[in-house]
């Protein structure tokens, strides 16, 4: 479901409340264009060298660089685009939820380093 960024932060709050006791939220970061629908494809090689393959054309108009971040755990799936003008005041607003609702981590055991004798 594709929201407003501060709705977005909201719920990302409320998901993490609902799983702080047992669960886990998967949060994916990545650049957005724009499309809705995947590029298709470049012909293959092994494709008839008769058939006419139809070329993309170039488009002209300005790319305004987003960010797509989605969020999601075992029930609710969440999404924003966040656009390169309010990326900073989003990272602070995200960055803050982060470290507020990250404290029950648990540390990663460390294999300790035992010297050869020689």
């Amino acid at each position: 479901m594709l929201l407003e960024n501060d709705l977005f932060l909201n719920e990302l709050t409320s998901i993490f409340q609902s799983c702080r006791e047992s669960g886990s939220v998967f949060i994916t970061m990545k650049k957005y264009d724009g499309r809705t629908k995947p590029k298709p494809r470049k012909p293959s090689s092994r494709s008839k060298p008769n058939q006419s393959h139809p070329t993309s054309a170039v488009s002209t108009e300005p790319t305004v660089q987003s960010c797509l971040i989605r969020a999601q755990n075992s029930q609710k799936k969440i999404s924003t685009v966040v656009h390169s003008k309010d990326v900073n005041k989003f990272h602070m607003q995200f960055g803050t939820i982060l470290k507020a609702n990250m404290d029950g981590l648990k540390k990663a055991p460390r294999p300790s380093k035992t010297k050869a004798v020689v």
